[in-house]
């Protein structure tokens, strides 16, 4: 199966066009085809489906659309949608789509021009352009889409084109490639590397004067349009002109170069990067975690001072929102910038150390082409731009050590927040913080933050109860929150009434993308195939969440699960990592309202997972899929005990 991307989306499987003709089908595999091979969430699909505004019957419909595209691509190609939660991915291969052949002529190209042979790097880039038919996906109708991915996609091209440019005009083509870069300068006038290489080609066919008047008209344009004067890089090509020195670099020796430091050595000041999100100021009700986190980050450098803080508990637990506020408050700490990048290590498809350092090369000014191709010269690279800095590097959502590992901060002035769903104990160096559940007097001051204190003080029980209701999970007061606050004359005994239901709760806290279920999915996941002291740990989450009512100790686990209580002890403390349970003092375990709702919803699904019986001296599990299993024990032994 070829799936083209760059121009209207096309489907071809065996030779022949394959028709998906349903707009909405269309945004769902384009969607999953930008993001081949890794999970998309139900939610993202509906946000581009629905452009931000899904309706509430949305995951059903999603789950139809997904239906009827495997069928529009027939049986071989319907099969690589595979649902994943807590969503779904498409699996294809590099070579399959436009796309992946467009990435794929861009790194032959780099290395052949890093071995200096810059004639066939020129064809690579030219084969990659040459892919682009149209604007990407111009017929799929998701402005969303458009916006978020394709705009990323059009960046790719023109960076793809400057390249290219600088490669034809380090081999002397200056003239041949004159009326091509006039066509790139009229359909991007504002786009000063463009206009300065076209000053350059201009110059060097003898044409001063032209290129020189097209800078002016050029910064008229951006002090007319934007109100800017001319960047740094475009001023130089002017002066280079006026001097008559106007040679570029060799491009291999150029990109092999890490580039300048921040004003270092009279060469080109990269942006300081501020890449943190927007933050949710007010709304962890966090306070003593966060003067802790931000006491550590604001520490002086001392042999003991930790400079990475791993921030650690299950989903939704707020530990992106407590990592990016504390980093907003003490950002001033650190004027060589602020990296964040998303790890994704609870999707399934965790990002790769590799890319990981990409990104935050990139982040420190180098330009893509300059990026190592090794996972050792990026490390390298990294450490030589950050040595002597004073920088904050967040890194949300790591599934293990061996992601970060590679490029922990060392000694010195900058610091590390790395968040995660799993305890990174085998982080060197590294200061945990572990997040609990909110109080109730937590979960209801969250609460009073969202909607307003005075709403919470005139129906102070009910408000209570809708706090409990959440189980101490910010997301889902979070979710709560924004229902209540999009419904001002709606009193909260309804809210609370409705959260009381068990068999409704997880469906109340939905809101546009956000969502407690996949929360729960995605921790389910985790332990569904794996056993522990023999005992399935999908299959005994089953069986507590629909025997147990909160709190309970090892004895009454070993008594459902049918074993003995060090076995039931190591399959209770395998949940707690995944996050389904809570360890108490004292030896108890808790099981929240929310787990127990989703654990007996995959009973209804899956069925309740053992028959505990017991044969001789000890216990036995049987898999409740094998309802003759009891039959052939009690026949063994004579029946039940």
């Amino acid at each position: 199966m070829e799936i083209s991307l760059l121009g209207p989306l096309v489907v071809r499987s065996g030779g022949h066009e394959l028709r998906v003709s349903a707009p909405r089908q269309r945004v769902v595999l384009a969607t999953l085809v930008l993001n081949a091979n890794k999970v998309v969430p139900v939610q993202t699909l509906a946000r581009f489906v629905w452009d931000g505004t899904p309706p509430p019957s949305a995951t059903a419909t999603i789950r139809t659309y997904v239906m009827r595209l495997r069928q529009s691509l027939g049986l071989h190609g319907g099969s690589r949608i595979i649902t994943r939660a807590p969503g779904y991915l498409i699996e294809m291969d590099e070579d399959e789509t436009d796309l992946g052949r467009f990435q794929a002529h861009r790194r032959t190209a780099q290395s052949l021009a890093e071995g200096g042979a810059l004639p066939q790097a020129v064809e690579q880039l030219r084969a990659a352009l040459a892919l682009w038919r149209h604007e990407p996906l111009i017929d799929v109708p998701s402005d969303t889409l458009q916006e978020l991915e394709c705009c990323h996609l059009e960046k790719l091209y023109l960076q793809t084109c400057t390249w290219r440019v600088d490669l034809d005009l380090a081999l002397g083509r200056h003239a041949e490639i004159l009326p091509e870069l006039w066509r790139l300068g009229r359909e991007h006038p504002l786009h000063e590397g463009l206009i300065g290489r076209l000053m350059l080609a201009l110059s060097r066919s003898g044409q001063q004067t032209e290129a020189l008047d097209l800078f002016r008209r050029t910064r008229a344009a951006l002090v007319d349009q934007l109100g800017a004067e001319p960047g740094m890089e475009l001023r130089a090509v002017q002066q280079r002109i006026l001097r008559a020195e106007d040679e570029l670099e060799h491009p291999s020796e150029r990109r092999q170069e890490p580039p300048a430091r921040w004003g270092e050595g009279g060469g080109p000041r990269w942006p300081v990067p501020a890449q943190l999100p927007p933050a949710t100021a007010g709304l962890t009700a966090r306070d003593r975690e966060l003067a802790e986190l931000v006491r550590l980050l604001g520490a002086e450098s001392a042999a003991r001072t930790p400079t990475t803080v791993v921030l650690t508990g299950g989903g939704g637990i707020g530990k992106t929102a407590l990592a990016v506020q504390s980093a907003h408050l003490v950002r001033d700490r650190f004027p060589d910038g602020q990296l964040f990048v998303e790890l994704e290590g609870s999707s399934g498809r965790p990002v790769a150390p590799g890319e990981i350092l990409a990104r935050l090369l990139v982040g420190l000014g180098v330009p893509d082409t300059a990026v190592p191709t090794s996972l050792a010269g990026r490390i390298a690279l990294f450490r030589s731009l950050t040595d002597g800095r004073r920088m904050l590097v967040v890194l949300d959502d790591a599934e293990n050590a061996a992601q970060v590992r590679p490029f922990v901060l060392g000694t010195g002035g900058s610091r590390m927040v790395v968040t995660s769903r799993n305890r990174l104990t085998d982080l060197d160096g590294a200061r945990t913080m572990a997040l609990e559940p909110l109080s109730e007097a937590g979960a209801l001051d969250l609460l009073s933050r969202i909607v307003g204190r005075r709403r919470t003080e005139l129906e102070p029980r009910a408000a209570r109860q809708v706090a409990a209701g959440c189980a101490g999970l910010p997301l889902a007061v979070r979710i709560i929150g924004s229902r209540i606050s999009a419904r001002p004359r709606r009193g909260l005994d309804g809210v609370a009434r409705r959260l009381g239901d068990e068999q409704r709760l997880l469906d109340e806290l939905e809101v546009g993308d956000l969502a407690v279920r996949p929360v729960l999915e995605s921790a389910y996941d985790t332990t569904r195939d794996r056993t522990v002291a023999g005992i399935g740990l999908g299959e005994a989450f089953r069986v507590l969440g629909t025997e147990v009512s909160a709190a309970f100790g090892r004895e009454r686990a070993a008594a459902l699960l049918g074993c003995s209580p060090d076995s039931a002890e190591d399959v209770l403390d395998a949940l707690v990592d995944a996050n389904l349970l809570r360890e108490q003092d004292h030896g108890r375990y808790l099981m929240d309202r929310l787990a127990r709702a989703y654990a007996r919803e995959r009973t209804l699904i899956e069925g309740p997972g053992v028959h505990t019986v017991r044969l001789g001296s000890g216990p036995r599990l049987l898999p409740a899929t094998d309802p003759g299993a009891a039959t052939r024990v009690v026949a063994h032994a004579g029946g039940f005990r």
